[in-house]
C-alpha cells in the first residue's frame, strides 16, 4: 500500500509503501512518554521503503526499555513525531501511525509491551463521548 504523510506543521513530508498488516500498538514506557498517552500505533517498512518529499526530520538516539538504541524522528519546528529507526543501518522503521494521510485505513494487528498497559485501557467505549469539540 502507498501512503503519504506529515508532520503537524508540513514541514516534514514523506511517501512510504507499507503492508498494512504491519501495524502494531506499542505499550511500552518510553511510547507513553514520548507520545503523552497511554500507547502508540506504529507501521513497520523497511527504511528504503520510505522517501521523504520535504525537510528532513531531526533526530536524537534513546536507549529503549528493552536496551537497544533506537533513533527518534521528528519535526523541529512543530515536534511531530514521525519514525524510529535502529542501529546499524536502514532495517526496519517504524512510521509513526498520526503522521499517515491514510491512517482511517490501517489497523493494528498486535501489541507488545502489553505489561506496560495502563489497565483502564479496555473500558473507555463505555465513556461519555461528543462527535466534535
Amino acid at each position: 500500500m502507498n501512503i503519504d504523510g506529515q508532520c503537524h506543521c508540513g514541514l516534514v513530508t514523506y511517501q512510504a509503501d507499507i503492508d498494512p498488516d504491519q501495524v502494531s500498538v506499542c505499550h511500552c514506557t518510553d511510547c507513553q512518554t514520548l507520545t503523552g498517552s497511554p500507547y502508540r500505533v506504529t507501521v513497520i517498512c523497511a527504511g528504503e521503503q520510505i522517501r521523504m518529499t520535504g525537510k528532513a526530520p531531526t533526530v536524537y538516539a534513546k536507549t529503549g526499555d528493552n536496551g537497544r538504541r533506537r533513533f527518534q524522528h521528528f519535526c523541529s519546528d512543530c515536534g511531530s513525531p514521525l519514525f524510529t529507526s535502529g542501529e546499524g543501518g536502514p532495517g526496519d522503521w517504524g512510521i509513526r501511525w498520526g503522521s499517515i494521510r491514510q491512517r482511517d485505513q490501517l489497523k493494528p494487528s498486535r501489541q507488545f509491551w502489553c505489561r506496560s498497559a495502563v489497565p483502564w485501557i479496555e473500558d473507555i467505549r463505555g465513556l461519555p463521548g461528543r462527535p466534535t469539540d
